[in-house]
């Protein structure tokens, strides 16, 4: 049994010396069939074999694959990009630069996000504190008009003035 450390939760991974039924699997790794079954199709996991009642048998090694697969796609990775980087390694190649840059790409658009969320921060901060000042200044039960004071607001340059999620 190997204890691996990730950011918000701990995988127990014990590899099995067996093959494993994709109840089995799916258990082991902490997802659905539905999930197995989404990750063939889209060509992260290789298809197992078949038993001659129609039930998929994943080598021992799948435990490690699932996971791999769940940690890549939780850190960013697109199915296809996932699905392109594994097709290459299984066929031999080494994709570590091709891995590498997309992982830079993420974090310079997080960064990116990051930015706009902080000046949106901002931008709401100061709405608020406008309508603070309206409802201050509004007798009980009538209308402040809040919605319609962000009008004229002003906004960033050359953008609408939103939540930069809505993009």
């Amino acid at each position: 049994m190997t204890l691996e450390s990730v950011p918000t939760f701990i995988i127990w991974s014990v590899q099995p010396a067996r093959p494993l039924r994709s109840g089995e699997l799916a258990k082991l790794a902490g997802v659905s069939p539905d999930t197995l079954r989404y990750y063939e199709r889209n060509r992260l996991l290789p298809a197992p074999p078949r038993a001659a009642n129609g039930y998929r048998f994943y080598p021992a090694q799948s435990l490690e694959r699932v996971q791999l697969i769940r940690r890549a796609l939780g850190l960013g990775f697109s199915v296809e990009e996932l699905a392109r980087i594994l097709k290459a390694r299984d066929s031999g190649c080494a994709p570590c630069q091709t891995v590498r840059t997309l992982a830079g790409e993420k974090l310079k658009q997080i960064n990116r996000q990051m930015k706009d969320l902080a000046r949106f921060r901002k931008e709401l901060g100061a709405v608020l504190r406008e309508w603070d000042r309206r409802l201050a200044s509004t007798n009980t039960g009538s209308p402040a008009r809040l919605l319609e004071s962000i009008i004229g607001a002003p906004t960033r340059p050359g953008r609408p003035w939103r939540a930069p999620c809505g993009r």
